[in-house]
């Protein structure tokens, strides 16, 4: 009985979504449910490419060089997946060690990058040193120079500290990320100061006060700038080709990019190719698809309510 009446309260229940959404579409006119149609199509068509590298990553030699270009694959197979872990089994460093790489340093980007980032945030936007508004303004005109221009400083400042072919050659680059500083200040900004004082005459401390009120009002930055930050980190290869002559300190991408090259044709190993660049990408797919609803939050600039 029990049983019984719990699918009956689900039945009610998906019937009455159904008739809400049938009556929100029904109160629509004609310009919004052509605007829906319009939207639905062109989300389609976004998709698209994700689709297409999915099915590009499962296409056997001979659909893969078909012309006109598929975007459906008609016979897949995981030919090309076991390919990408045969090519380097021959050689000294296995994929495996690439990925590791890249997952490792990755992760230590993104942990460092967003707890320096909002650590220089706060007392930017809250506490009033001499010469934090030239500060800012340091910051700020960083974001004109190209990354070009500080190669070789950059290059000049990990060789001089002797890390390379180390971890920190991969992490320190990436530490200065005005970016992340700006974006995480102006939501510090909206966090009110009354909060804060508060706060404080309760007997917080100044980090308490940063971990426990500041941070949380300001999630929906600070996932953002994870995300940011993953994906510069994830898909880098500067720092393996400058800072890292050890073949087994280098990463994942700087391996894609190796795996076609110098060969005597254009046809081999573009199915490793194909299999390594869903590896490559679906890292970025699902981290966004976690923290979507944050992205938007802060395009918004509704994280503070």
């Amino acid at each position: 009985m029990a049983e019984a009446a719990k699918t009956n309260r689900l039945t009610r229940t998906l019937a009455s979504l159904g008739l809400k959404r049938r009556s929100r579409l029904n109160r629509a006119d004609a310009f919004q449910k052509t605007l829906y149609a319009l939207l639905t199509i062109l989300g389609l068509f976004m998709i698209l490419p994700i689709v297409y590298i999915f099915n590009h990553a499962l296409k056997p030699y001979q659909e893969l060089f078909v012309y006109p270009p598929r975007i459906f694959v008609e016979h897949p197979t995981f030919q090309n997946f076991t390919e990408l872990f045969l090519v380097s089994s021959s050689s000294v460093v296995p994929v495996t060690r690439y990925l590791f790489n890249s997952l490792f340093t990755t992760a230590l980007t993104v942990a460092a990058v967003t707890i320096i980032s909002a650590m220089c945030a706060y007392p930017l936007s809250k506490h009033r040193f001499p010469g934090s508004r030239l500060l800012f303004a340091t910051i700020m005109l960083t974001l004109m120079f190209a990354p070009e221009t500080v190669g070789i400083p950059r290059y000049l400042v990990v060789s001089h500290l002797g890390i390379m072919n180390t971890y920190w050659g991969h992490l320190l680059p990436h530490l200065a990320a005005p970016v992340s500083v700006f974006l995480m200040k102006q939501f510090v900004d909206q966090v009110p100061n009354e909060l804060i004082e508060a706060a404080k005459m309760d007997g917080a401390r100044e980090f308490t006060v940063f971990l426990r009120v500041v941070i949380p009002m300001i999630m929906p930055a600070v996932a953002t700038v994870a995300i940011l930050t993953f994906q510069a980190a994830w898909g880098n290869v500067e720092t393996s080709k400058l800072f890292m002559q050890d073949e087994s300190m280098k990463t994942f991408p700087f391996f894609l990019s190796t795996l076609t090259n110098g060969l005597a044709n254009s046809v081999a190993r573009q199915g490793a190719a194909a299999a390594a660049a869903v590896v490559l990408f679906l890292p970025n797919f699902i981290i966004f698809l976690f923290f979507q609803r944050k992205v938007i939050a802060t395009m918004a600039h509704s994280g503070i309510k």
